[in-house]
């Protein structure tokens, strides 16, 4: 069935949290806006780049906006100071979206929640998310755990969970939820060695969980925003295009998982792929690892942005 997404006028992602950060790059455009080391008219502004992803959304339709966090970062207060360096007001964002139950995607989200302000704000994830214990498996000796993510702590912030396992529209039909992805291409398998526990028994965690939202820009196509892409990042968008029913494709970022050994083989392969869709713009961030960026950035050159923390992308009609 296909779920119809509302044609915005124009999408804005602000990166409240990314793995790298250059205050005095100098490259900005119309489409893209870096942050400055400037408050005030001192040289005395920092924002903080770590191994985690936030993303504030906001769609432009006529004269209305509608704003939802994506994401909210690792550490307890690295995207939050970032909200502070960068004068940003959360006081209208509408809706909370975690893309899977990672600490890399949900550690700052109880002080964001605080800078929203709003009682029973909610929340949408998929059910997985809250899956415990989950762990990464070295040997069957070692093995390292990832902190959980429950309920009850989503709860004591003050928000109300919406619990989606399948596609739901937000922001009043502007933003697709995607819920749980296929996995259908034959080369993205996934994270080898996560792993969680199920009634003691240690079972293969595919990381159902993981998710993505899009947005629909008028005459331009899909944007595509990933979280990690553990379900692949070609999954993802092949799976946004048959949901909606909406080939053309204007924008894909995110993290798309392919860094360290267990992902270098598949490199080439989804950079192939990436060029096969034809997006208009390329925004690797977070996971998706050096080798992986400086690959797609040779390839896909005409395409290719450069993420940070603190970068304001701005995609219209």
């Amino acid at each position: 069935m296909t779920i119809s997404v509302n044609e915005a006028d124009k999408v804005e992602i602000l990166t409240l949290q990314d793995n790298y950060i250059d205050l005095v790059s100098g490259d900005s455009t119309e489409i893209l806006k870096r942050a400055l080391p400037v408050k005030g008219s001192e040289i005395k502004n920092s924002v903080l780049a770590e191994h985690g992803f936030s993303a504030l959304v906001t769609i432009f339709t006529g004269a209305r906006t509608h704003r939802i966090l994506f994401d909210f970062g690792f550490s307890e207060h690295g995207a939050a100071f970032n909200v502070d360096a960068l004068d940003v007001d959360l006081k209208e964002v509408e809706t909370l979206v975690l893309s899977h139950g990672h600490i890399d995607h949900f550690g700052g989200m109880r002080q964001l929640v605080e800078k929203v302000g709003r009682k029973d704000i909610k929340l949408v994830v998929h059910p997985a998310a809250f899956r415990h214990p989950r762990y990464i498996k070295f040997t069957e000796e070692m093995r390292i755990n990832f902190p959980p993510f429950t309920r009850e702590a989503v709860k004591d912030m003050g928000v109300s969970l919406l619990e989606k396992s399948g596609p739901h529209l937000l922001a009043d039909g502007f933003i697709l939820f995607l819920g749980e992805i296929p996995r259908t291409s034959d080369f993205e398998r996934g994270m080898p060695n996560a792993f969680y526990e199920d009634q003691g028994e240690a079972k293969h965690d595919s990381i159902e969980d993981d998710t993505a939202i899009v947005a629909n820009v008028k005459g331009q196509g899909l944007v595509i925003l990933s979280g990690c892409a553990h379900s692949g990042i070609i999954n993802t968008v092949r799976y946004a295009q048959e949901v909606t029913g909406v080939e053309k494709v204007f924008v894909v970022m995110g993290g798309f998982h392919l860094t360290g050994p267990d992902y270098a083989s598949i490199i080439n392969t989804t950079t192939d792929a990436l060029k096969d869709i034809r997006p208009r713009y390329i925004v690797p961030t977070h996971c998706t690892g050096r080798n992986a960026v400086m690959h797609i950035e040779q390839e896909m050159n005409r395409e290719f942005l450069l993420n940070m923390a603190g970068t304001k992308l701005t995609f219209s009609a």
